[in-house]
C-alpha cells in the first residue's frame, strides 16, 4: 500500500510487514465496484458454459453420506517402494501462518505466511491458553502450532472433530462435497471407472463442491499433513458403497451446541434520537421536486438505531419503490442491488445517536422496471 510494488511472493510481506500487503480488485479503490465486476464476470462465464452445454446427464441418481472423527482417523498411504503404511490424522490445530491472513485481509502484528518455525513470544502467549503436547507437535509437523484448538475443550470444543463427508451422483456426474483438490477427484474417478461395472467410462465427470508450504491455507489445514489422504481414503469407500448400493452406518453424530454457544460480541448498549425525533425520521431528504438522470446519485439520511438490533433476515435495510400507473408504489430495488447502498454511522464513536444514509445510483442499464424517461421513485430507509 505504501510503494505500489509487488509484495514478497513467499511471505506476502513488504519490508517484513504483512499489514500493508493488500490485494486490489479490478474496481480499486471502490470495493463495491470490485465485487460487482468480479461477480458479473463469474456470472457471464457461468451463463456461457450453461448455454453451450451439450452433454445429457443420464443414468441413476444416488448418494452416500457419513460422519467421521477426523481427529484420530487411521489412514493407509502408499510408499515409494510399493508398500503401504498406516498414519493418523491429528486433533485440530492452527499454524502461525493462519494469523497472517491473506492479501484479501492481512492479519496484525508480525505473523507472516510461509512460517514453518513459529515465534518464541507468540509461543509463550499460546501456552497461556493451551500448550500442545509433543505428540500433537509431531503429528502436525512441519506446521508450528499457534492454537491447539482440537485439545481446547472449555467452554466447549474450539474446533470440530466429527465431520460429514458426502458423495452425490446424477448420471455420469459425481459431486464430492469437500474443500479439496485434484488428487481426491482423480482417485474417486478411478474407483468409478474400475468398479463401476461398465456404467461409467472416460466421460465420467467428478467435480469438487468446495500442506507442506506453510502459507495461510496450509496453516489452516486443521487435521494435519494427512488430511487429504484421509479424504481420499474415505471418499473411495463412499464411491464403492454408492456403486454397490451399500448402506454405511458410521454411528457418529456431531455434538449439538445450539444451546451452549456463547458470543464475545457485546450487545447494543443504547440507541437514542434528539428530543422530538423518532427512529426512521428523515434527517436529510432528497431535494424537493428534484430530477435525476441515469447514473445520477440520489441520497437521503434517516435517524437510525444500530442495525444489529435487527439483522433484517429475509428483509432489507433500504428500499427504492416505483410509482406504477400513478397509483401503486411497488418495490424495485433493495439492499442486495448494487445500485442501492445502506451506510450506517455515528456522529462520534460513543454516541447513542446514529444515522442511516441511503444512496441510490440510478441504473444506466435496462431493468425489469423499465426505467422510463420520466418516472416517480421513493427511497425508504429503516423504520
Amino acid at each position: 500500500m505504501d510503494s505500489g510494488k509487488p509484495c514478497d511472493f513467499n511471505h506476502s510481506t513488504c519490508n517484513g510487514k504483512n499489514e500493508i500487503c493488500y490485494g486490489r480488485g479490478p474496481g480499486y479503490p471502490d470495493e463495491f465496484e470490485s465485487t460487482r465486476i468480479i461477480g458479473e464476470r463469474q456470472f457471464k462465464k457461468a451463463a456461457k458454459l450453461f448455454n453451450k452445454a451439450s452433454e445429457l446427464l443420464k443414468g441413476k441418481i444416488g448418494y452416500q453420506h457419513a460422519y467421521l472423527d477426523f481427529s484420530n482417523l487411521n489412514v493407509t498411504i502408499f510408499k515409494g517402494n510399493g508398500g503401504t503404511k498406516v498414519v493418523k490424522t491429528c486433533p485440530a490445530a492452527l499454524g502461525f501462518a493462519f494469523a497472517a491472513g491473506t492479501t484479501d485481509g492481512p492479519g496484525a502484528f508480525d505473523f507472516k505466511q510461509g512460517d514453518d518455525k513459529g515465534n518464541l513470544f507468540w509461543g509463550l502467549v499460546r501456552n497461556l491458553l493451551k500448550a500442545p503436547f509433543q505428540e500433537q507437535v509431531n503429528c502436525h509437523h512441519p506446521k508450528p502450532i499457534l492454537l491447539d484448538t482440537g485439545e481446547m475443550k472449555e467452554p466447549y470444543d474450539w474446533a470440530p472433530s466429527i465431520l460429514p463427508v458426502q458423495i452425490l451422483r446424477i448420471g455420469q456426474l459425481v459431486i464430492l462435497s469437500v474443500p479439496s483438490g485434484r488428487r481426491l477427484r482423480d482417485a474417486v474417478k478411478m474407483v468409478f471407472l474400475s468398479q463401476g461395472n461398465g456404467h461409467f467410462d472416460s466421460n465420467t465427470h467428478v467435480v469438487i463442491a468446495g500442506y507442506q508450504v506453510q502459507r495461510y491455507e496450509g496453516a489452516s489445514t486443521l487435521y494435519g499433513p494427512h488430511t487429504l489422504s484421509a479424504y481420499i481414503q474415505e471418499f473411495k469407500k463412499l464411491a464403492v458403497a454408492l456403486i454397490k448400493g451399500d448402506v454405511i452406518e458410521s454411528g457418529l453424530q456431531p455434538p449439538d451446541l445450539l444451546d451452549t454457544q456463547i458470543s464475545l460480541l457485546p450487545s447494543v448498549v443504547v440507541d437514542a434520537t434528539p428530543p422530538g425525533i423518532k427512529f426512521g425520521d428523515v434527517k436529510t431528504d432528497v431535494p424537493y421536486n428534484s430530477t435525476f438522470g441515469w447514473g445520477d446519485l440520489a441520497r437521503a439520511t434517516f435517524w437510525s438505531a444500530c442495525p444489529r438490533n435487527d439483522l433484517m433476515t429475509e428483509g432489507t435495510f433500504a428500499l427504492v419503490e416505483h410509482l406504477q400507473d400513478g397509483k401503486t408504489w411497488l418495490p424495485a430495488f433493495d439492499d442486495d442491488d448494487f445500485s442501492l447502498r445502506f451506510i450506517w454511522s455515528r456522529p462520534w464513536k460513543l454516541s447513542a445517536r446514529s444515522y442511516a444514509t441511503i444512496e441510490w445510483r440510478v441504473p444506466t442499464i435496462s431493468s425489469p422496471w423499465g426505467l422510463q424517461n420520466k418516472a416517480l421513485w421513493c427511497i425508504k430507509g429503516p423504520l
